[in-house]
């Protein structure tokens, strides 16, 4: 992992980190995060908090990517709309089958070059050839695994897709809690970063014991201490 400077900034890096986890594993604004400082005797703005969201935020992102496993070979696709300043924006998703969020691509199109343009991402990044995609109906990706010469197992059923219809409810979620994207860079900015921390932190709790549960989360929050650690 690539250390992280925190140098000459007037708060520690521990405040900084917190700050920052606090923005990405929950549905909070910057306002609700310099209230909950306010509330430990810290003055910490707002605009501040946004600032070392946007610097710190994506070398995290990319620390944390590194330090996951290899995903499931067993790809979930689906793509949802969202809106930004009025127009209708289209979020490509694609997530394994234990839930992984593999990537997440904010474009203006839900067409075939769109579907060709995830799935290349997908194999750059992910480094994996899939043996079973599950996709929706749309016809794109059909034409899109024959440009590519995907030769994976194709399921196009709705039903089939929920493992990635479930995991856009945090997307919206927080969708609403900033009244819309300001910008598509800024959504697909603000996506990295969480969609790296809900992989970190996702632990499907209702299948484990407590004492288990403690253990992975306790792993889960080392992680993050290193992935954010000050240079």
């Amino acid at each position: 992992m690539q250390k992280i400077s925190y140098r000459r900034h007037r708060f520690p890096p521990h405040l900084i980190q917190h700050a920052i986890w606090l923005y990405a594993q929950f549905s909070l604004s910057y306002r609700d995060i310099e209230d909950l400082s306010a509330e430990r005797g810290l003055d910490i703005s707002y605009e501040t908090v946004r600032r070392w969201f946007l610097k710190f935020g994506p070398g995290v992102a990319r620390n944390l990517r590194q330090s996951r496993p290899t995903p499931s070979d067993y790809w979930h696709l689906d793509e949802m709309v969202i809106v930004i300043r009025g127009k209708k924006y289209w979020l490509w998703h694609a997530v394994d089958n234990e839930g992984e969020v593999l990537d997440n691509l904010v474009l203006p199109r839900r067409n075939v070059k769109a579907a060709i343009k995830l799935l290349r991402k997908l194999l750059k990044k992910q480094g994996v050839i899939p043996t079973l995609i599950v996709t929706d109906k749309l016809r794109y990706y059909h034409i899109a695994f024959k440009s590519i010469g995907i030769t994976a197992e194709h399921i196009d059923n709705k039903r089939a897709n929920n493992r990635a219809e479930n995991t856009h409810r945090p997307v919206r979620r927080r969708d609403r809690k900033m009244q819309r994207f300001k910008s598509p860079g800024s959504a697909q900015r603000f996506l990295n970063l969480q969609s790296d921390t809900y992989n970190n932190f996702h632990l499907q709790r209702h299948l484990l014991n407590r004492i288990t549960f403690q253990h992975y989360r306790a792993e889960s929050f080392d992680v993050w201490k290193h992935a954010s650690v000050a240079a």
